[in-house]
């Protein structure tokens, strides 16, 4: 593959925590006219094979609605319990790899490296001899592939995907990757993000004779390629996400070019990296580059379509660059400390808020430990700046599985004992300050600090490394209603109460804002502020008592039944 990038709309500052200002949008007709070339696709066979929980398939030129099959069921997948530790969720991480041999091996490993960001299914797209060839299937990266299962993914380009289900439910149908074909061949996508006018795009399709077989929003963009008449298909795709609104970090495959796109306000982290081999590697986050031994090159620029083929990478900026609005929680909770995300190191954004609460709520104490593992760092900031001894008084157990028995008497706070374990020594005797990330419902923070005085903790004091959460995420993060978040039902003082801790402090806003400086603006604050950049519409959230109780209730297959409309009455100003 040719080492050159073609810059269409190029950046004024490359550098890596730069994001591209807004440019007047290069009409799509024109550019139509000026990269028209013949189509990309060649006809091939169709051939489709389904394994119990995993789907294989080999997949071209077909109409659409063919690549949906509907007998892709996952046999008793009412049997696993809803696994919810009363934080947000993270939907998915994407992976696109072209031009090494090795691709779907690569793919795999970096899906192993993005495992935090969902665990309810994985797939891997390949593409070999101008054929896209899929393996999806339910459960871990592990669970999902094998030796065999690889060795059907030949070829130099793949993409890939975890899944976390926040639109509907987690079956085998809704495990991305997509792959579909339309008159020109076949595209494959992983997508990271949610979409808010996913309603009504699908009914707008349905009405034109569009047929849909998943519950997932990412389908609505295959759709939209396969009616749109624009070429090369590059073009295509833009044309689509000229439609869509909210949050939306995607990869896609075709039989000779790897795409990456990211919606204009950049709310889902995408990174570009290149292995010594000059393989392009895009995924959610750097510490899936750094395990396949690539080079983070840069962000995927909110708006930017890059287009990876081999005359090299081409980037093209056609869609309106807004102020961008990365999402801040990815550096509170969601990415790894060990990656770099929207130019900064998470780590360091975590140290640094548990440096701000130990200056702005320090209490006397004389141990500071961390609910494991997101609220670790914060807490090693906390106690560094209070000049206090970190230690490990909760340990976390990280076999516990998906589906587990509870105990025919009732043992209280069963669940949260299954993954935290308290040690007595560290505990008993001690005013301890316990760091986390953040509290949604406030269920786990209570019995948590419960746990901590039974283990002989003479004080509990909880200091929380974010804001108070008052509105629920839009734009792929999934969030309980409004109404069961605690911190818009309830003052500090009464979470206090309620949690039954000694004292209580959440990172103020303001701080949180002053500590990112000149970027400050470029991230959302909706969970925060209630301030949305995106006006949701059309959305769901949870509704209030559905799987709240640590994992303990709730099945994979009842997800659809608890979901609500969300709200609609938010102002769509940016912060």
């Amino acid at each position: 593959m040719a080492a050159t990038t073609t810059n269409i709309c190029p950046v004024s500052n490359p550098s890596l925590s730069s994001n591209p200002k807004p440019t007047q949008k290069i009409p799509l007709s024109l550019l139509s006219k000026t990269l028209q070339k013949p189509s990309f696709f060649a006809q091939k066979p169709t051939l489709t094979c389904h394994t119990n929980r995993n789907h294989c398939s080999i997949l071209s030129k077909n109409p659409l609605s063919d690549f949906f099959s509907s007998n892709q069921e996952c046999p008793d997948e009412g049997s696993v319990d809803f696994d919810d530790d009363d934080k947000p969720r993270e939907e998915c991480g994407v992976v696109g790899i072209y031009g090494d041999t090795e691709a779907s091996r690569l793919c795999y490993l970096a899906l192993h490296a993005l495992q935090h960001r969902g665990q309810e299914g994985a797939g891997i797209v390949a593409v070999n001899n101008n054929v896209l060839q899929s393996v999806t299937g339910v459960g871990l990266v592990s669970d999902v592939f094998s030796e065999s299962k690889l060795d059907q993914l030949p070829g130099d380009m793949a993409i890939g995907h975890v899944r976390y289900s926040t639109a509907g439910s987690s079956m085998l149908k809704n495990v991305q990757p997509f792959v579909a074909g339309y008159r020109f061949g076949s595209v494959g996508v992983a997508h990271n993000g949610n979409l808010v006018n996913y309603k009504s795009l699908r009914a707008m399709l349905e009405d034109n004779g569009s047929i849909f077989n998943t519950s997932s929003d990412t389908e609505v963009v295959l759709h939209l390629i396969a009616i749109s008449k624009v070429r090369p298909f590059f073009l295509r795709i833009v044309e689509a996400c000229e439609q869509l609104e909210g949050a939306y970090s995607m990869v896609f495959v075709t039989e000779d070019k790897l795409v990456a796109v990211r919606d204009p306000f950049g709310f889902r982290p995408l990174v570009m990296g290149k292995r010594s081999n000059g393989a392009v590697v895009f995924a959610s986050e750097t510490c899936a580059l750094d395990l396949i031994e690539a080079t983070y090159e840069r962000e995927v620029y909110p708006g930017e379509v890059l287009v990876v083929d081999k005359e090299g990478v081409q980037s093209l900026c056609l869609m309106p660059h807004r102020e961008p609005k990365q999402c801040i929680f990815e550096h509170i909770y969601f990415a790894l400390p060990n990656s770099v995300v929207f130019g900064r190191s998470v780590y360091e954004s975590r140290r640094a808020f548990g440096e701000i609460l130990a200056t702005e709520a320090s209490v006397e104490c004389d141990v500071v430990i961390a609910v494991p593992d997101s609220g670790v760092v914060a807490a090693l900031g906390y106690a560094a700046k209070a000049g206090v001894p970190f230690q490990q008084g909760l340990i976390r157990s990280h076999y516990v599985g998906r589906t587990f028995i509870e105990p025919s008497q009732k043992i209280r706070d069963f669940g949260v004992k299954l993954k935290l374990s308290p040690v007595r020594g560290v505990l008993e005797g001690k005013r301890v300050v316990v760091v986390d990330d953040s509290i949604v419902r406030g269920t786990t923070s209570s019995k948590i600090v419960r746990l901590l005085k039974e283990s002989g903790a003479k004080e509990v004091h909880m200091r929380i490394a974010s804001p108070p959460i008052i509105g629920s995420c839009y734009y792929g993060v999934d969030t309980p209603s409004s109404e069961e978040l605690i911190s818009n039902r309830m003052s500090s003082d009464e979470i206090r109460d309620f949690i039954g801790c000694d004292s209580l402090a959440f990172l103020p806003f303001d701080s949180l804002q002053k500590l990112l400086g000149k970027d400050s603006p470029d991230f959302c604050y909706a969970c925060f502020s209630g301030n949305y950049p995106v006006k949701p519409r059309e959305i769901k959230v949870k509704s209030i008592g559905d799987f709240v109780d640590d994992g303990l209730s709730g099945s994979i297959e009842s997800i659809d039944g608890g979901w609500v409309q969300g709200l609609q009455h938010q102002s769509g100003d940016s912060d």
